[in-house]
């Protein structure tokens, strides 16, 4: 009975702050606005101007953008959750509180730090001019974007990574040395595939905000590259549109659990393949 009311707390806030504002979000997606009247119509109009080559490019653009950033947090972040399991557990912790103290700062604070670092006047182009190089335009840019993305989001790929990767059975990779494995042998056919569920739950946590990520694209990209995420800021905060704003939110709700019910399939093939 008491784990019965102990529940009812968290259904009231779930209700509160996640059904309600998400049932408001799809009622403004299906809804324009009768500018004589004032009145809600039900329409599909929204989504039909989504469907404009505009706003596909700059969805696409965006998913490209998002796709190429985890790839780069993938790259960086296996070597460095392999090489952290593999230290004494001293080490660990040192350099895990290494790669966490920067995320006690706040999100906008550190993409502000890295304007001042990819800026004209910035750190990198003055040591360029320090030594008679031509400056590099490092901002405002693609680039500026996903270095960003890769900043931010690194420590969401490794951490999972790493987690799965310290729970290996050191007596498998002693199993596989004794049976005349090599070093590539025993990373392909045991480290690689039993650490695929962090890699999957690191993918999904950096694609997620890189694919709905506002702040970076427009503090770094300057508004000059279009970002989905900003289009559904701008409809909301500065046109005031909340019934296109709404619509596009929905379209990218559903294209990222999409995504997650992929890899989440994908993740139980692996499983029972390792398994087998």
């Amino acid at each position: 009975m008491l784990k019965k009311w102990s529940s009812r707390p968290y259904i009231l806030w779930s209700i509160i702050f996640i059904v309600v504002p998400l049932l408001l979000i799809v009622w403004y997606s299906i809804t324009i606005k009768d500018p004589i009247t004032g009145k809600f119509i039900l329409s599909l109009e929204n989504y039909k101007r989504f469907l404009s080559p505009i706003f596909l490019k700059v969805f696409f653009s965006s998913i490209i953008l998002a796709f190429i950033s985890t790839i780069f947090c993938l790259i960086i972040g296996y070597p460095v959750a392999l090489i952290l399991s593999k230290m004494k557990k001293k080490n660990q912790n040192f350099f895990l509180f290494l790669l966490i103290v920067p995320m006690w700062m706040n999100f906008l604070l550190r993409t502000y730090a890295l304007r001042l670092i990819l800026g004209n006047n910035g750190i990198i182009n003055r040591f360029l001019t320090s030594i008679n190089l031509p400056n590099l335009q490092l901002l405002y840019n693609e680039l500026a974007i996903m270095i960003g993305m890769v900043y931010n989001f690194l420590p969401f790929m490794i951490l999972p990574i790493y987690t799965v990767l310290v729970k290996i059975d050191p007596l498998l990779i002693d199993a596989a040395r004794d049976l005349g494995a090599d070093d590539k042998k025993v990373f392909l056919k045991i480290i690689l595939p039993l650490s695929i569920p962090g890699i999957l739950a690191g993918t999904t946590m950096v694609f997620m905000p890189a694919m709905s990520s506002f702040v970076i694209p427009s503090l770094l990209g300057g508004n000059k590259v279009n970002f989905i995420g900003n289009i559904i800021e701008e409809q909301f905060v500065r046109i005031g549109n909340w019934h296109f704003g709404s619509a596009v939110s929905i379209i990218l709700i559903i294209f990222i659990l999409i995504s997650i019910g992929i890899m989440n399939r994908y993740d139980q093939k692996e499983g029972e393949n390792i398994i087998w």
